[in-house]
């Protein structure tokens, strides 16, 4: 995606089922999963909270066992995944009901700086590297609003084997279907998100920092012509307000656009356009009175701005605080 700085880990909030016996052998072994399945989870779900709501499931059904049981485990770390994987399963099926009666637009909740927190899964990977993506890749804006077009088990078929690196035979325990089932959920995956792809060449990491950079200043500078000229002719601009504060409606077209951005910004007083990374791409976040009003990640197609997702629902911001 980029070349990335190093990962600034931001601070976890207490977990109220994270052990605390200091005489429990397998302690270590446990808790040293949390991040990785942070990162799963968030994949899995595109939201931050609800991932860390998993995690906190999947820690609770684990200190549920008696210790004989847990004792009996021989992969703790898999385990925890099967789990969770399998909490978030579950709760895609009821997240398609909730986004139906969401107000407005919804879009995956934005995390700040550097997400990754694990490396993957390591080891005992056989599948056509060709196939793979990254985790990188798996993380940034648009990869996520792909995801959320496939269905539960797609979404966790295709998560697991080609970001995580898990085998189809360990795939096919989580999802409870066969492997010839899931190699195909993952092979229509994998489809959905190549369709997703112009047949333009990728942006250069380069290209797409210069592109929000001078998006950015166009922008403060209320120049429709210039925000037109970085716009591709058909891009669309989306909000997420959540019903909580105001967004503006879905906006298509580059002058548009503009014109929507130049009027927001002449409406409101006090507010500061920063450079932030956003899901591990170059974004921008707006703060008015030094509190974060909105995150915007973007979209890039050859040498234009295809598109921007606008996060203003303050729940989906609490992450970013004062950034």
């Amino acid at each position: 995606m980029r070349t990335q700085p190093e990962p600034t880990e931001p601070t976890e909030p207490a977990d109220p089922t994270a052990p605390t016996d200091p005489t429990d052998p397998g302690l270590s072994a446990v808790t040293s999963e949390r991040r990785q399945l942070i990162n799963l989870a968030y994949r899995l779900l595109g939201s931050l909270a609800d991932a860390e709501d998993v995690v906190q499931e999947t820690y609770a059904r684990w200190y549920a066992m008696s210790p004989e049981r847990r004792a009996a485990i021989e992969s703790p770390g898999g385990w925890l995944t099967r789990v969770a994987s399998r909490v978030c399963l579950d709760l895609l099926g009821s997240a398609r009901a909730r986004r139906e009666s969401y107000v407005g637009e919804w879009i995956p909740e934005p995390v700040p700086d550097h997400t990754e927190w694990a490396d993957g899964r390591g080891g005992g990977a056989t599948a056509d590297p060709a196939d793979r993506v990254t985790l990188d890749e798996s993380v940034n804006m648009a990869f996520l609003v792909v995801l959320e077009s496939m269905t539960p088990a797609e979404r966790v078929a295709f998560i697991l084997h080609d970001v995580f690196r898990y085998s189809f035979a360990e795939v096919a325990e989580i999802v409870g279907r066969s492997q010839g089932a899931c190699r195909q959920l993952a092979s229509s995956a994998r489809r959905r998100v190549r369709a997703s792809h112009d047949a333009v060449a990728p942006t250069p990491a380069a290209r797409r920092a210069r592109l929000v950079r001078d998006f950015k200043q166009a922008w403060e500078a209320k120049d429709i012509e210039a925000l037109i000229g970085l716009l591709d002719p058909d891009a669309l601009g989306l909000a997420d307000g959540g019903g909580l504060v105001s967004a503006a409606p879905p906006t298509g077209g580059s002058e548009s656009i503009a014109r929507v951005l130049v009027a927001l910004t002449g409406a409101a007083s006090d507010l500061a356009i920063l450079e932030r990374t956003v899901n591990g791409q170059p974004g921008l976040v707006v703060q008015q009175g030094g509190a974060t009003m909105a995150v915007i990640a973007f979209d890039f197609a050859g040498d234009r701005i295809k598109g921007f997702w606008a996060v203003r629902n303050p729940e989906k911001l609490q992450p970013w605080g004062v950034c």
